[in-house]
């Protein structure tokens, strides 16, 4: 792969690639280039799409970085969580935040952005992060979590750039598995129990590697669960508040979960991404545990997303025929469906953040009731818009 121009490319070779390499959505050429914004804060995210991208895109705008994004090339556009930051919504284009296509598994379009871009932070987020999916798509999810790290931190070097630009590289508390010790914080041993947190198990370690190998700024934030309105239909969270939203509207009589006993540690994405940023803002580069220090159990999501709509749910039954009742009609609302097992199961998460408090001063802002209350809030007015969403 031959080297890119580094820091010091001209302003002709950068025109000429952007010209080729990045477009806007509707198809015109952007004009990024040197981006007309202030050089000491551009930020390059992969994953720019997903919750967590969108909303550290909000977050870096708000600082007044230029911010750039990397998409994956599709047949319908794909950015539903981001559009509302361009300076023309409509357009799909303007304003500090540009986006570019490349993907995770090509290292040659990583390159080119990279280079074209000169970001002085990275924020690599995209992944294919569905624990139970990488279980049936598991060499594409070595290929884009685990592999795909090192091809953005290969790049990063191609580039020339490794002791310009500052890398955050999103971790998982799935790292920690069948745990070892209660609560898990930094030096808790990994005992991974997926094709998920196996490919991240190696981002994680080829981080440190390259950051001891080459001297370069680079950061593991290990996030414990986090979620939002826009978190992914397909995730738990979302699916119950979802369901119970449907349910309120006579949309739905009942929907169908898996391990109503698993526990997770969760918090609000929006919290999360700041912790991200706080990182990269230090002297020096460390790996840094970020939760709430709460754990609660997918029955007691699912009992707070009914409470918010005034409704009580009781349980009845055991293992796979235990059912969630509402109590006040005897409807059952909830059931369970043992194809939501995982065949290796994660039974519970509860991080220990400390070192976050203590070296960045962060701390969660939202409890679980109130991110529980925020997610039901937006999918009851969703609902109420598009029964078919």
């Amino acid at each position: 792969m031959s080297r890119c121009d580094g820091a010091s490319g001209s302003k002709k070779q950068r025109s000429e690639s952007n010209s080729n390499s990045s477009k806007d959505l509707n198809g015109s050429a952007d004009g990024t280039g040197d981006g007309g914004g202030s050089r000491d804060k551009v930020a390059l995210i992969t994953g720019i799409t997903g919750q967590d991208g969108s909303y550290l895109a909000e977050f870096l705008l708000k600082k007044d970085y230029e911010v750039h994004g990397i998409i994956r090339r599709a047949s319908t556009f794909n950015t539903t969580r981001i559009e509302h930051l361009y300076a023309d919504p409509k357009a799909h284009k303007g304003g500090k935040m540009k986006l570019h296509y490349g993907d995770m598994t090509d290292s040659s379009s990583l390159v080119k952005i990279i280079n074209m871009v000169k970001p002085t932070e990275i924020y690599n987020l995209a992944a294919q992060s569905h624990v139970k999916v990488s279980f049936d798509l598991s060499e594409y999810t070595a290929e884009v979590d685990a592999v795909g790290t090192l091809r953005i931190l290969d790049a990063i070097r191609t580039c020339g750039i490794e002791k310009l630009v500052r890398f955050y590289q999103a971790s998982t508390s799935e790292l920690y598995g069948k745990v070892v010790e209660t609560p898990q914080n930094e030096q808790t041993p990994f005992y991974p129990r997926s094709p998920y947190a196996c490919a991240k198990m190696y981002g994680f370690w080829i981080v440190i590697n390259y950051r001891e190998a080459y001297n370069m700024y680079a950061c593991n934030g290990i996030l414990f669960n986090h979620e939002s309105p826009r978190r992914g239909e397909n995730f738990v969270t979302r699916k119950i508040t979802r369901s119970v939203a449907k349910i309120l509207l006579n949309q739905m009589e009942y929907f169908e979960l898996g391990n109503l006993d698993s526990k997770r540690d969760w918090g609000h994405a929006s919290d999360y991404v700041e912790a991200m940023w706080m990182m990269l803002q230090r002297d020096s580069p460390s790996d840094y545990v970020i939760a709430t220090g709460e754990t609660h159990s997918v029955r007691e999501f699912v009992e707070a997303a009914f409470k918010h709509i005034g409704r009580e749910i009781t349980w009845k039954g055991s293992g796979v025929e235990e059912v969630g009742i509402e109590s006040s009609t005897d409807t059952v609302r909830v059931r369970i469906n043992p194809k939501y097992f995982r065949p290796t199961e994660v039974d519970l998460l509860l991080g220990d953040a400390s070192k976050a408090k203590r070296e960045l001063n962060w701390t969660p802002k939202w409890s679980f009731l109130q991110l529980v209350s925020d997610m039901m809030t937006a999918d009851i007015e969703l609902m109420k818009k598009n029964p078919i969403a």
